[in-house]
């Protein structure tokens, strides 16, 4: 007895070692942590690009998350989307999509960080991972509208994702029609297959599976990998059968397929023989060698030339087609015209049929292959058909479009639906009521699209003639529409990715800025365009009181402020009600250095300095700040340096005063109640108003209420003029007898 258990040991190790007789490798990756942002448009998200390898067996992300010290944040909730092949479209906020477009959101992850604890870290497995490009996109819950100053003390979030990847390094490969034995114990078998071109099905056979105990196989079988996605992979349970397969129709073209054989019966060994077949339904006529430059050059140069000449002959008929072998005894299955790939700009891709206008019957499939490459699976996907109504013969019904990766749909009858073994196809349809159909498909698939265009006829009606000419457009865009009149596309890059995304303006939303549910009305948007402009204009009293005090360098100060920040608010609003002098960025550079210079030189003018000094100030502090500009016009150090270096020398001028005069300086209490602190109150207010109310809603008016505050605070605190001085800085006499006598002196000096 104990010699039976030992070799059954010995039996159940050395199946064991034959079962996992594979070479695994691992492989890690990481990307940057970033900081997350909370959710308005798809510019707000992480985007980190991932590629897994071929033969991976198991994709594990450690997904962390590190809030920053400072403040005691509540609990807070990331959300992390997934998807294979391209970048996630995701909807976080329940926007409407524009009409006509196609989506299928990403698979998503909550990820929760606690009150209380600074470090969030998040396993996320997936087994058996398509090979190719991964997308991870990680954001805050929705924003909102809070306008947080920079510099301020806040809860903020990084994240970081890190990829660790287990691969098989030789898997064996199922040929076809060739059986394969294998021993199976606890742990599953592996097995990849290629599938070739214009492949029709895939079956994969488990021939004479035996178990050491029962009779039952216990066996499954699973095709495919896994894409966080329903369907993407087939699975057949064999238990009860002596031996089973699993099929999978309209396989992905020119890829191979990961084939897992698992068993159902815990520590049972199972003897089994496994094989594949592919069957070719379908492939199109073979075309010569020589290059039809002549249909070339008339596609590209002048496509609309003649929609009935050689070129739509040549994909309607084999004899008038010079490109095709004159064997004929292959009979024809579909026609596959010519298909130009012209790439125009970044994200921006157009394919062009050797003829625009297709004709289309009901007895063979028209194919158009439009290959989409990684680069472009950034942008979005647009296919237009529209139906030439005269143009129709026969019983015809309609023509019905199916857009499909990595395989075409060959039989577009009523019956059967816009899919392939892996993949949901997206369906479009033109008829004599219809004759126009838009498809858009935000973020597709990195692979080889495939259209299949059939006319489709009516019951009573005799089929076999119908026909009907279809115009096909098909291109990639970098945004939907180029964000339409309320939005602006932006492209975007991670790492080396680059992917497009539309930025909205006056309340609008989505994906294209369609959604105008939050829209603002016109009346909204010209009452905020005017509030931010002419409250700019209370910069004059502080102009006039300048100028009457002597004070002219400030006043021209005052003036380039109220001037550039009214025209960049013009130029700076969301909607409509939109006026732009000069660039935008320039009016932008302008207010904003504006605004601090005028703060600091009516702080350093205060100090009571004498002028060279000050003069000098006011240049080395515009300088310095300009170069702060530069730098980050947003910074909240841009506006509170200059204040606290102007304020430490206006109190050691005034501390130097009074310790001269031994007397409080400014001496009179009057100046004190009247003039100082009702202008330091107006610029707390207006500072406080600025960092702390501002949202996205009361922008218009709480900056309109910073302008003010601004302004009346220089009406108070600019210090009045010297008792030499007279009123507006200018003398009695224009040219008294000394200053005339002087100039004369002067030239006759120099001549």
């Amino acid at each position: 007895m104990e010699k039976y258990s030992a070799l059954c040991l010995l039996l159940y190790v050395i199946a064991g070692c034959i079962a996992d007789d594979l070479t695994y490798l691992n492989e890690f990756y990481s990307k940057t942590p970033q900081r997350l942002s909370k959710y308005s448009w798809f510019g707000n998200v992480r985007l980190h690009h991932f590629r897994v390898s071929e033969d991976a067996v198991l994709v594990r992300w450690l997904l962390t998350v590190s809030r920053g010290s400072g403040l005691s944040c509540g609990n807070q909730n990331i959300t992390v989307h997934f998807r294979a092949g391209a970048p996630p479209v995701i909807n976080p906020i329940q926007t409407a999509f524009p009409n006509d477009t196609s989506v299928s959101l990403a698979h998503n992850l909550t990820l929760t960080v606690p009150s209380g604890q600074s470090v969030s870290v998040t396993l996320f497995n997936v087994t058996h991972p398509k090979p190719g490009d991964w997308f991870l996109a990680a954001h805050l819950p929705k924003d909102d509208g809070k306008i947080e100053q920079q510099g301020l003390p806040s809860c903020s979030y990084l994240f970081q994702a890190q990829m660790f990847l287990r691969r098989a390094a030789d898997l064996p490969i199922l040929q076809y029609n060739i059986p394969l034995y294998q021993t199976l114990t606890s742990a599953p078998a592996l097995f990849k297959v290629f599938v070739p071109e214009f492949s029709s099905r895939l079956d994969v056979f488990i021939l004479n599976g035996s178990v050491m105990l029962g009779n039952d196989c216990g066996l499954s079988i699973t095709v495919g990998s896994s894409t966080l996605r329903q369907g993407s992979e087939v699975k057949q349970n064999c238990s009860g059968l002596e031996s089973c397969f699993a099929s999978v129709l309209i396989p992905p073209w020119n890829n191979w397929l990961l084939v897992m054989v698992e068993s159902n019966q815990p520590n049972a060994t199972i003897d089994f023989n496994i094989s594949a077949n592919v069957t070719v339904g379908c492939k199109p006529l073979s075309v010569s060698s020589d290059f039809n430059t002549s249909a070339f050059t008339r596609t590209i140069i002048a496509p609309q030339s003649n929609s009935s000449g050689a070129l739509s002959n040549a994909s309607v008929s084999t004899r008038d087609q010079p490109g095709l072998l004159a064997n004929t005894s292959e009979p024809m299955c579909m026609r596959s015209p010519s298909v130009f790939r012209d790439e125009q700009d970044v994200l921006s891709l157009r394919f062009t049929v050797s003829n625009s206008n297709l004709s289309v019957t009901s007895d063979l499939p028209t194919v158009l292959t439009l290959e989409h490459s990684s680069s472009d699976s950034g942008g979005t996907f647009v296919v237009q058909l529209n139906l030439n109504t005269s143009s129709l013969v026969g019983g015809f019904a309609r023509v019905k479009a199916c857009l499909t990766p990595f395989a075409p749909v060959l039989h577009l009858n009523r019956s059967q639906t816009c899919a392939t073994g892996f993949a949901q196809g997206y369906s479009l349809s033109v008829s004599s009521n219809e004759s126009h159909a838009l498809l858009r498909i935000p973020f597709p698939d990195a692979a080889v699209w495939y259209l299949s265009l059939q006319t489709v006829c009516s019951d009573s009606v005799d089929c076999r003639n119908a026909s009907a000419v279809v115009s096909v457009s098909v291109s990639v865009s970098a945004c939907i529409d180029d964000c339409g009149p309320y939005g602006e596309c932006r492209l975007l890059r991670t790492n080396s990715y680059l992917y497009g995304a539309c930025v909205c303006k006056a309340g609008w939303q989505g994906w294209g800025c369609t959604d105008g549910v939050t829209a603002q009305s016109f009346s909204r948007q010209m009452a905020a365009a005017l509030l931010l402009t002419f409250s700019n204009l209370f910069f004059i009293p502080p102009i006039i009181v300048a100028l009457y005090r002597g004070y002219l360098i400030e006043a021209a100060i005052y003036f380039f402020t109220m001037f550039f920040s009214t025209f960049y608010h013009a130029c700076d609003q969301p909607g409509v009600t939109v006026m732009c002098i000069m660039d935008y960025d320039t009016l932008q550079f302008c207010d904003f250095l504006g605004s601090v210079v005028s703060v600091w030189v009516t702080i350093v003018c205060m100090a009571r300095l004498q002028e060279p000094i000050k003069y000098l100030l006011f240049m080395a502090g515009t300088l310095v700040i300009s170069m702060a500009m530069q730098l980050d016009r947003r910074g909240l150090w841009n506006l509170l340096g200059p204040v606290l270096v102007a304020l430490v020398i206006m109190v050691t001028s005034w501390v130097y005063r009074g310790v001269k005069r031994r007397h409080c300086y400014p001496p009179l209490w009057r100046r004190w109640v009247l003039f100082l602190l009702p202008g330091i109150v107006s610029a707390l207010i207006g500072v406080c108003v600025y960092v702390f109310a501002q949202t996205d809603s009361n922008y218009y008016y709480t900056h309109s209420i910073w302008h003010v505050m601004v302004a009346t605070s220089v009406v108070f605190l600019l210090p009045p003029r010297e008792k030499h001085v007279p009123p507006w800085g200018w003398t009695n006499k224009i040219c008294s007898y000394r200053r005339c006598k002087n100039e004369k002196v002067e030239l006759y000096t120099d001549t």
